[in-house]
């Protein structure tokens, strides 16, 4: 219950309206009773029987009602039903059907509208919950660092921000519709029943103890079963998600059928695992209503031996107190359900809360140094860094100084550590040894968001969202000039591809981007980077996966992207190489080789060289 708890804790912003809902379900429920109640004067109506009201005293006093005068509640009760008693049969025949016929439509109407309010406030809260808790969510997943999404599938957080979520608003519902309306219910009908007879009353409740025990085992079950379940729901939309965004390499590689029968094995699980869920769910609700039947079945001969032998009530006062006794069933078969619908959403909620109890390990300092501008150096001074599932260190003992202004170039082979290295700069994670400063400050005593307001990143991978040309470039800015965004796109060589597309900065690029090429999403992403105008720049192999025409334009952008300023850049093919102010050669996670393109291009023996003569020969 603890879990479910913590989802209750979502409702204090919406506590008005759960009041309004609770006040309207005690007042549909006390008119739900009133119809019942009123079928007692109907009958004896009907009938013509004669001084009911005397009648209806007499029996109270038999049944034992009148005898516990000595308690306030049961004499309050008693003199309010002779009250009602008394306004309705006073008249002619045709005057009391005129009175109980209105009354049960008072008692309909006012029933169905206070169940309407009630129903639209409770809708109110829980989706109010489930917004809070999504957008929750999705904030939290911002918090994390980049070393969290890298173990997660990207379906399975999908499917918790999305599924998880929505089970979750059953579970709202159950306690408070469920576990206030029905049981107001019980106790409305309940009351009714034991004012005509409490030994009839008696009868009814012997279901309760095998009922509980039968739920509280189904239920055990189903919250196993339905953690399950949610898990299985995220496989498929994770399976869905790869499948989609590399359509491509399925079609390329001729593997529709090989995805198919994996997909077609997800969701054949998701359907036995779904039915065996169902069968144990209703498995519960059909042994509530037979234990019942069996109740009932015992009430109809005892009642019946009361009213023929006994006496002690009348036939009309029997049928009424059938009507409020089987009314009970009802709310007991909704109640059985409760620890269902409960467990399930608990279940669900367990996979949403494990990513809120995920604490981010890049975070803000307590007090935070304040952070304006890049003034004078960038320096690691012996920085070492490990991914969290590997034993082996990435970068080992790295040490070096980037002057503002300067051009940084970082090369090795595949695996050396350069995108790590970089990765490190914007504290997308922070490293096991060592520091890297700022100003002469530890950039982890600067808060996140004015660290990386100083730094543009161009990668290989270029992220685009789908939107529009103009908020692509202008991602991150709230308020952004048109001319200026056109100036960036001119300075990116994008303007002219731009103006040629349907409806140039307004056309939605799809997703990633997939309605432009390689060189074209390249250069928008230079766009953003030349708008955003930040004093540090890092460039992650941003034009390897270029063909020659694309990387002649692109080039030219980067070469005005780099134009006063401090400049990390990952090299592949660029020619920028032979110009940067200095040279990092990684090997393994070490430095090995650093220097001037110059020197370094002497040492016949040095790794920088053999790299040169396979990667940048085609510029020398």
């Amino acid at each position: 219950m603890k879990t479910y708890f913590r989802i209750v804790g979502y409702l204090k912003p919406y506590w008005k309206h759960l009041t309004a809902s609770i006040v309207f379900t005690i007042f549909s429920a006390l008119l739900d009773g009133a119809s019942i109640y009123l079928s007692i004067p109907l009958l004896d109506t009907l009938f013509q029987q004669k001084g009911v009201s005397e009648g209806s005293s007499a029996v109270l006093q038999k049944s034992g009602i009148n005898s516990g005068g000595d308690f306030w509640i049961v004499r309050e009760v008693n003199r309010l039903l002779n009250e009602i008693q008394t306004f309705i049969f006073a008249g002619s025949v045709s005057e009391v059907l005129i009175k109980i016929c209105a009354l049960i439509i008072i008692a309909f109407l006012g029933k169905n509208l206070f169940g309407y309010l009630q129903a639209y406030f409770l809708a109110f809260v829980e989706q109010g919950v489930i917004k809070d808790l999504r957008n929750q969510a999705y904030r939290h997943l911002h918090k994390l660092p980049m070393s969290y999404f890298k173990n997660e599938k990207t379906g399975n957080l999908i499917s918790r921000i999305m599924n998880d979520v929505n089970a979750v608003n059953s579970s709202i519902s159950a306690v408070f519709l469920n576990l206030i309306r029905e049981p107001l219910k019980i106790v409305v009908f309940l009351g009714i029943a034991i004012a005509i007879s409490w030994k009839l009353t008696l009868f009814s409740l012997i279901v309760l103890p095998f009922s509980l025990i039968v739920i509280s085992y189904i239920g055990l079950i189903i919250r196993k079963q339905s953690g399950l379940l949610q898990q299985k729901i995220a496989d498929l939309t994770n399976r869905l998600h790869e499948t989609i965004t590399g359509i491509k390499v399925v079609k390329a590689f001729g593997m529709e059928e090989y995805e198919n029968r994996k997909f077609e094995e997800e969701t054949v699980g998701f359907f036995r695992l779904s039915l065996k869920i169902t069968r144990i769910r209703n498995i519960s609700s059909p042994t509530t209503e037979f234990l019942s039947v069996i109740v009932g079945v015992v009430i109809i001969y005892f009642g019946a031996q009361l009213v023929l032998v006994d006496k002690s009530i009348t036939a009309s006062q029997f049928i009424g107190f059938l009507f409020a006794i089987f009314q009970l069933m009802p709310p007991v078969k909704e109640l059985s359900s409760v620890n269902n619908r409960i467990q399930e959403s608990s279940a669900a909620a367990d996979r949403i809360f494990e990513i809120l109890d995920t604490e981010p390990s890049i975070k803000d300092p307590e007090n935070p140094a304040p952070l304006h501008d890049f003034n004078d150096k960038l320096e690691f001074r012996n920085v070492s860094f490990k991914y969290e599932d590997s034993e082996s260190l990435v970068l080992d003992n790295i040490n070096f100084t980037a002057n503002k202004g300067k051009i940084i170039a970082i090369v090795g082979s595949s695996g050396a550590g350069k995108t790590t290295l970089v990765d490190l700069i914007p504290r997308f994670y922070d490293p096991v040894e060592g520091a890297i400063l700022l100003d002469g400050l530890d950039i982890r005593s600067f808060k996140i968001e004015d660290l990386r307001k100083l730094m543009g990143i161009v990668t290989q991978e270029t992220v685009l969202f789908n939107d529009t040309v103009r908020n692509n470039i202008a991602y991150g800015l709230t308020e952004c000039d048109d001319q200026k965004i056109i100036e960036a796109a001119k300075a990116a060589n994008a303007h002219k591809f731009i103006m040629e597309l349907h409806h140039k900065y307004d056309t939605i690029i799809g997703e990633k981007g997939t309605k432009l090429s390689g060189g074209q999403r390249q250069r928008i992403s230079i766009a953003r980077a030349i708008l955003k105008n930040p004093p540090i720049m890092i460039l992650d192999e941003a034009t390897s996966a270029l063909d020659n025409e694309s990387e002649v334009l692109v080039q030219e952008a980067i070469e005005r992207l780099l134009h006063n300023r401090t400049v990390f850049v990952i090299a592949h093919r660029l020619s920028t190489i032979r110009n940067a102010d200095r040279i990092l050669v990684l090997e393994q996670g070490k430095i090995v080789q650093d220097g001037k393109h110059e020197d370094l291009i002497k040492d016949e023996e040095g790794i920088y060289k053999k790299l040169y003569e396979l990667q940048f020969r085609d510029i020398a």
